[in-house]
């Protein structure tokens, strides 16, 4: 099935090849094979494999074969690998990099964005964000958080606002988190607190 381009970066065939441009582009991985490819952008094997196979026909990718493993990476030669990679950042860039940040803070439970980068992320219309809402959830080192937060920030040339909480506060009933439970949301690491 055919999705629409994505509302945070149309310039992409779709959201599906955003996100897996962002997971190879940005995340930090030298290679990922296309199991990983699948699992992390949140597509089908079968959408994975022709959209590798159409990217890699333009040289955009170069896979290395090891056993019956599919290696794929961005194709340093090509003259498009910087400006892909460019366009990524600003765009589907948050969920990979904070990602890549986040997994290295001890205590981190959970992460989510919210507000409106993560509800044009989903699809919604409406004004491009200006900045990028993050809710970490655990029992950790708030600076460390906030340093991951601001070297984000540099890379994406948007402002990434941390909001953290233990799982206790989670777990009260706020205004706040009535409207945060209420619009979409984009999972960044495990799974959201109220499913």
């Amino acid at each position: 099935m055919r999705t629409a381009p994505p509302i945070i970066a149309p310039l992409f065939r779709s959201d599906g090849q955003a996100r897996l441009l962002a997971e190879l582009f940005l995340s930090g991985d030298d290679e990922l094979n296309l199991n990983e490819l699948a699992e992390r952008a949140g597509l089908a094997y079968g959408s994975v494999h022709r959209e590798v196979a159409r990217l890699l026909e333009v040289g955009l990718l170069v896979e290395r074969k090891v056993g019956q493993a599919r290696l794929i990476s961005p194709n340093p030669t090509s003259p498009l690998t910087q400006p892909v990679r460019d366009l990524l950042l600003v765009s589907a860039g948050p969920v990979p990099l904070l990602a890549a940040e986040l997994r290295e803070i001890a205590g981190v439970e959970a992460a989510f964005l919210f507000g409106s980068f993560a509800a044009r992320l989903r699809g919604e219309p409406g004004e491009a964000p200006n900045d990028i809402d993050v809710m970490i959830v655990g029992t950790l080192d708030a600076s460390q958080v906030y340093a991951a937060c601001q070297r984000v920030s540099d890379q994406v040339g948007r402002e990434v606002n941390a909001t953290i909480m233990t799982p206790e506060e989670l777990a009260e009933h706020s205004g706040f988190l009535t409207q945060v439970r209420a619009h979409p949301t984009v999972p960044i690491i495990g799974e959201l607190p109220w499913q």
